[in-house]
């Protein structure tokens, strides 16, 4: 085996292992070879340097491309889930990691089909407008964006429809209202976000309140019967469907006769039984000269006082058995032995409640 060190037989020289096997160098050979070694060193890092800079320079424009075409409202591309059902599960255990969120449940569960469902449009507005009240902070950066993009599908649907523009109205000024608040408090970090993406969703929603103000309701081309030529019986059931007297109110300023049936006593009576309980009602009794109930005087009284109640055609499910929020119609891979019975409906307010843990 040959003498790792400096050979006392040949000075100046040694042994070096190379790709080739042992060889000879001198002190001369080993300067040339470090000192090529550091001239390629060095050249390496300034290549490297040169192509860090280039790197970075290529991310502060994408970053400033991003920007820009943000704050020109370019950039929309959302991505929406189309999820049937989701586990919700509240807690780690050894097979999951971790627990479901509000802002990840609205991200999954497919919210863009249901407003365009005619039966669940209301639930959902609901809901948007209960997290736009007081949940908008809790969710996360990507659920505040989907946020917007489904509100923004619910006012395209509303304008192209012309139906629910009391409600989404409602539903905006609710959320500017909120984002008002909550802007103020940026140093809080109450929103995700930069201040001026928040700036610039505030002016959309001034945006789409203008653009609602402004609608006009096309009137129907039909020239068949209308709601004035059926017999007052027949207005009188159709008004009893009505579970909001402002759309009573309204109705009654089309005519005269449809003005004059909207005054009908147990028109409101039955709303007012519809909406408050019996001890809410004794409280907030009104009565007339003659001795009558002012019913509907208490109905608006009563809709200042307490909430009014909520019925929906379709709602969002829960199964206590496999932990699953379904839509009502959707199959859930439920394995009780009667699935039914151990399933719930949530209100919007449920909904919003079940994360809270």
């Amino acid at each position: 085996m040959p003498f790792l060190g400096q050979d006392w037989r040949s000075p100046g020289q040694s042994w070096v292992k190379t790709e080739e096997g042992w060889k000879k160098t001198t002190t001369d050979d080993r300067n040339n070879n470090v000192s090529m070694e550091s001239f390629c060193k060095a050249e390496q890092e300034e290549c490297f340097n040169k192509e860090n800079l280039l790197l970075s320079l290529s991310y502060d424009m994408a970053a400033k491309k991003r920007k820009k075409d943000l704050m020109n409202n370019n950039t929309k591309v959302p991505y929406f889930h189309r999820e049937k059902w989701i586990y919700v599960h509240k807690g780690s255990t050894k097979e999951r990691h971790g627990y479901c969120t509000l802002g990840e449940a609205f991200n999954r569960l497919d919210f863009c089909s249901a407003i365009k469902d005619t039966r669940r449009f209301n639930y959902v507005v609901r809901l948007l407008e209960l997290i736009a009240k007081s949940q908008l902070p809790s969710l996360s950066g990507v659920a505040q964006k989907n946020y917007m993009n489904i509100l923004e599908r619910v006012v395209q649907k509303v304008l192209d429809d012309q139906q629910n523009v009391r409600p989404i109205k409602e539903l905006l000024q609710t959320l500017y209202v909120s984002l008002c608040g909550l802007v103020q408090d940026m140093g809080k970090s109450v929103l995700v976000g930069n201040i001026n993406i928040w700036v610039h969703r505030m002016e959309n929603i001034l945006q789409w309140q203008q653009r609602l103000d402004n609608i006009q309701i096309n009137r129907p081309t039909s020239t068949g019967m209308t709601l004035t030529d059926l017999p007052a019986s027949l207005q009188l059931n159709i008004m009893q469907r009505l579970s909001d007297g402002r759309d009573l109110v309204s109705l009654g300023q089309v005519c005269p006769d449809l003005g004059a049936l909207t005054e009908d006593r147990l028109l409101w009576k039955r709303l007012c039984q519809y909406h408050f309980t019996d001890r809410q009602i004794r409280k907030r009794l009104m009565v007339s000269d003659k001795g009558h109930l002012e019913w509907k005087k208490m109905y608006f009284k009563l809709s200042r006082c307490y909430p009014h109640r909520e019925q929906y055609s379709d709602t969002l499910h829960f199964c206590t058995h496999c932990h699953i929020l379904f839509w009502k119609d959707t199959n859930h891979p439920c394995t009780a032995n009667n699935p039914e019975s151990c399933t719930m409906s949530l209100s919007p307010q449920d909904f919003i409640n079940l994360f809270n843990f």
